[in-house]
């Protein structure tokens, strides 16, 4: 496969004091392959002084773009933004905090050269928190069975596709983007490069419980309806259930007339079965108010403002 040029996509949040060396390693890397890039950093609404980095790097070097976020939308949308403004064709993603190592990228791009669509790292010794692996081991599961992964195939941030995949899902307009499930439903040409993790240096993971719960909500309804196939059978099954165990109370009764009905057990059952159906319905609703968010337009992302060499400032501009 003939390469022209590599875009590095960056989301960047609390990235202040890690950014600058991320660019400076793409940079070294590059300069050895004899490569042309670019680099787009993306602040998505970070309270610290990413931006002002992020604008400082942009004026030493007209290969690197900064987009701004108006606020916060999350690493999804993040990537989404900054693989619509690349031109390059090939794109790799990656992380802010240098865990990511720019100097393993030829190793993702001699996997598409080899033919592969999409190449992700996988980490034989990843340096996470606790509370990370079991986020990441959640999604791992959450991605097999309901988008299909397979399952010996690692998702991680630090991935590179090919420009037809990249012009594949950036053609997703809708208020939650998911970039593995639209990876996935594009292409299964997908392999894993083993890579490097480094220890996180500076700060902690942008990740707190909340964002990791959205980020599964968007996995389970964004790209599958497996859920409420889920629902459908739990409620055929809790239905035929408590039709047997009327038919097994009349013929107790029936038996023994002296059997006393039992208060607690009708309660057990209305209450076990009122939390199922309340259930149900959450995710029926969920659903629905996802369909309602994105019928009301609801944008990916509002770009405040763009640092570039070669173009204006962009202001309000959202997708």
């Amino acid at each position: 496969m003939s390469r022209e040029k590599v875009s590095f996509v960056i989301p960047c949040y609390r990235s202040e004091k890690t950014i600058s060396p991320v660019v400076r390693e793409i940079d070294k890397t590059m300069a050895q392959t004899g490569e042309d890039y670019e680099i787009i950093m993306v602040c998505d609404g970070s309270p610290d002084g990413t931006w002002n980095v992020i604008e400082a790097l942009c004026a030493e070097d007209p290969r690197r773009t900064g987009i701004d976020f108006a606020k916060n939308f999350g690493q999804h949308a993040a990537l989404m933004a900054g693989i619509r403004r690349a031109a390059g064709d090939v794109i790799v993603c990656l992380d802010d905090d240098g865990q990511t190592p720019a100097s393993e990228a030829p190793r993702l791009l001699k996997a598409l050269e080899d033919g592969a669509d999409v190449a992700y790292a996988s980490y034989e010794t990843p340096h996470r928190s606790a509370f990370r692996s079991f986020g990441t081991a959640m999604n791992d599961y959450m991605t097999r069975i309901m988008l299909g992964k397979p399952r010996d195939l690692s998702i991680t941030s630090y991935f590179a596709m090919r420009r037809f995949i990249a012009d594949e899902v950036i053609r997703y307009e809708h208020s939650y983007p998911y970039l593995v499930g639209l990876i996935l439903r594009t292409t299964k040409n997908i392999v894993n490069v083993r890579v490097d993790h480094r220890e996180r240096r500076e700060g902690a993971s942008g990740y707190t419980f909340r964002k990791l719960l959205g980020l599964w909500m968007n996995g389970f309804t964004a790209f599958s309806i497996t859920p409420l196939r889920a629902a459908t059978m739990l409620g055929s099954l809790f239905a035929v259930l408590g039709f047997l165990y009327g038919i097994y109370t009349i013929i107790k009764k029936l038996v023994n007339p002296a059997v006393p009905m039992g208060f607690s057990a009708i309660m057990s059952a209305l209450v076990f079965f009122g939390g199922m159906i309340m259930l149900m319905l959450g995710m029926v609703g969920e659903y629905v108010g996802r369909t309602y968010i994105s019928v009301n337009s609801a944008p990916q992302y509002v770009v405040r403002q763009v640092c570039a060499a070669q173009d204006e400032d962009r202001r309000g501009q959202s997708v």
